[in-house]
């Protein structure tokens, strides 16, 4: 072995020895390793930084916009009510949809455009279910890795299928995989529902544990809405029916607040003053009115109670916002500052000494600290966290900020993702350029983007993209993996087969799967030549071994894309990941033996 082996070998051995201690963070290792390879001149300069050109972390770029641009239209909330609905909103179950769902989407598209796709809607899903996050995620990782052994499209397999290609033998089909994948995906499935999902952590840092209903009923509770709202149905004689809600100035005439109307029984919660208010429509009001009142503007008062729940929906959200020290408002009334014009919000109550304020809002001078409690869209709540007056203190991360870009956010994400799975072009290229459509459209802000971008995973993948390139390059790979094929060159078909996976499965963990499949697809050839066996049945060891990215979150960046959201640490990656990558092995044998025949 060479010295610059030996040398990359230690840098191995140590960063392993720091990823496994927990000492520093994954990111700040990666950062270490990249300097220490470019400042010792192991790896040439020009590809120090190189990773941060690479397809992966390309793809994690794009796909992080397109996925916060599909939820902010509201996209991924809508599946992820599809999946609850799919999961039977049981811990199992859930863990049991996301997987399965998230497998058959990599059948056809890149794993990493998969997770991307999909998470934003897991942390929905966790959220409206109150499931923890680290109960998903890793399932959804895991899912994906599943789901891309049972076709062609995943990379490692396009990689060994070419250099059968390029030996002058025949290259793998779209389907060859599916006789040894589909039954790795049900058997994965399995253990990760009844099994895995019991060893993973139950709690998540930093992440919110409530769900934005369990948050409007807190809210709901805590001002004592039930007892000042009030549903009333628009009578065909009404002098207001087919006159806006400016027009029949509800809050001077009646001192009543319109916070929803029922209307041929589609909701719309905070409606907008130009509303037309039709015979019929049920308008969800705060406040209290005489019933003589009532009767002459033709409004009929409903006997049942009205829920707090009619005050929300996908776009349109509940907030509390405290007067901050220094605001303008401090003094001032409501009527005065015009906030309902200025912010377009609804002040539903007022909260101050302890107790809600209902009566009379709009003439009630603002004291330092108040907080009021407000209606209105999650795009102009959101505008609330720049605003000096206001101190915006809980934002529902599920809101839909840009109802009406629904449309266009997912067929534009269809599109990119039926170019990328076809691979008419480059996966990276065509999701960024996805990315960049969505931005021009304005499905999402640029400033949206940059706060959502999954950077710790890009600074991984970046920092220790030139290892893979110094474990290869200085010869380290091409040693060991002779060595060890040396080692069992005249034993049994099953056990060349079973050291070729084993040999995929620690490559992967060091370089990835598509430079693990680069350094093995030429040894599982020349070990096809020496021992007679089949070599496509010989490949098809390399492409599944170089999936086996269970173990560690490094083997695959989708591990690294859930690792931060989902709380994990390595140890959780090696607890639940080393039976399911033994299982998955067992079932590549056994596969391998009944319909390769090695």
């Amino acid at each position: 072995m060479s010295t610059s082996s030996l040398f990359v070998l230690g840098i191995t051995l140590i960063a392993g020895g720091l990823l496994i201690s927990g000492r520093l963070r994954p990111d700040l290792i990666a950062l270490l390793i990249m300097v220490v390879l470019g400042l010792s001149g192991t790896v040439a300069p020009r590809d120090v930084f190189s990773g941060f050109s690479s397809s992966a972390v390309i793809t994690i770029l794009g796909i992080s916009i397109i996925s916060t641009g599909l939820q902010q239209t509201g996209v991924t909330l809508r599946l992820g009510h599809l999946m609850r609905r799919l999961g039977h909103r049981s811990e199992a179950g859930l863990v049991l949809t996301v997987t399965l769902v998230s497998a058959a989407l990599s059948l056809f598209m890149n794993n990493i455009a998969a997770v991307g796709v999909l998470l934003p809607a897991v942390m929905s899903v966790a959220r409206q279910s109150n499931t923890p996050p680290s109960k998903l995620l890793m399932p959804l990782a895991y899912g994906t890795i599943l789901g891309g052994m049972a076709t062609l499209l995943t990379t490692s397999n396009i990689i060994a299928s070419g250099a059968l290609r390029e030996a002058g033998l025949q290259p793998f089909g779209l389907l060859d995989f599916l006789p040894v994948g589909i039954p790795i995906v049900a058997i994965g499935s399995l253990y990760i529902t009844f099994v895995g999902r019991h060893w993973l952590p139950r709690e998540s840092p930093g992440l919110a544990s409530r769900t934005i209903t369990q948050l409007s009923a807190e809210l709901a509770n805590l001002y004592h809405l039930h007892d000042h709202l009030e549903t009333l149905e628009i009578l065909p004689h009404s002098p207001l029916a087919h006159r806006s809600i400016a027009e029949s100035d509800f809050a001077n005439r009646l001192g009543l607040i319109i916070v929803g109307v029922l209307s041929n029984g589609a909701l719309k919660p905070a409606p907008p003053k130009s509303y037309i208010l039709s015979p019929g429509d049920h308008l969800l009001v705060k406040g209290h009115c005489d019933p003589a009142t009532l009767e002459m503007l033709g409004l009929n008062p409903a006997s049942s109670p009205t829920p707090a729940s009619m005050l929300i929906s996908e776009s349109v959200r509940l907030a509390e916002v405290v007067i901050s020290p220094h605001s303008t408002l401090i003094g001032r009334t409501l009527k005065s500052t015009h906030f309902r014009e200025k912010y377009n919000l609804n002040v539903i109550s007022i909260w101050r000494e302890g107790h809600p304020l209902h009566a009379d809002l709009g003439n009630i001078p603002l004291q330092v600290g108040d907080a009021l409690l407000v209606q209105g869209s999650a795009a102009r709540i959101r505008m609330l966290r720049e605003d000096s007056d206001l101190i915006l203190l809980e934002e529902d991360p599920d809101a839909v900020l840009i109802p009406h870009k629904y449309p266009l956010a997912f067929w534009i994400t269809l599109l990119t993702l039926g170019i990328a799975a076809l691979g008419i072009l480059p996966v990276a290229e065509v999701v960024l350029a996805g990315a960049v459509l969505l931005l021009l459209t304005r499905c999402l802000s640029m400033d949206d983007a940059y706060r959502n971008i999954e950077w710790k995973a890009i600074f991984v993948i970046a920092g220790m993209w030139p290892l893979s390139i110094a474990i290869r390059t200085s010869g380290l790979s091409d040693f060991v993996a002779l060595k060890m094929i040396d080692l069992v060159g005249q034993g049994s078909s099953t056990l060349i087969v079973l050291t070729l996976i084993l040999l995929a499965l620690g490559f992967t963990q060091l370089l990835g799967g598509q430079v693990a499949a680069l350094v093995l697809a030429p040894l599982a050839l020349s070990s096809a030549t020496q021992t007679g066996l089949d070599a496509r049945g010989l490949m098809m060891a390399v492409a599944l071994g170089c999936s086996l990215a269970f173990p560690t979150p490094f083997g695959h960046p989708v591990n690294i894309m859930v690792m931060s959201s989902g709380g994990y640490t390595l140890k959780d990656f090696v607890k639940v990941g080393t039976p399911l990558t033994i299982l998955t092995i067992i079932t590549i044998l056994v596969g391998l033996k009944l319909f390769w025949g090695v």
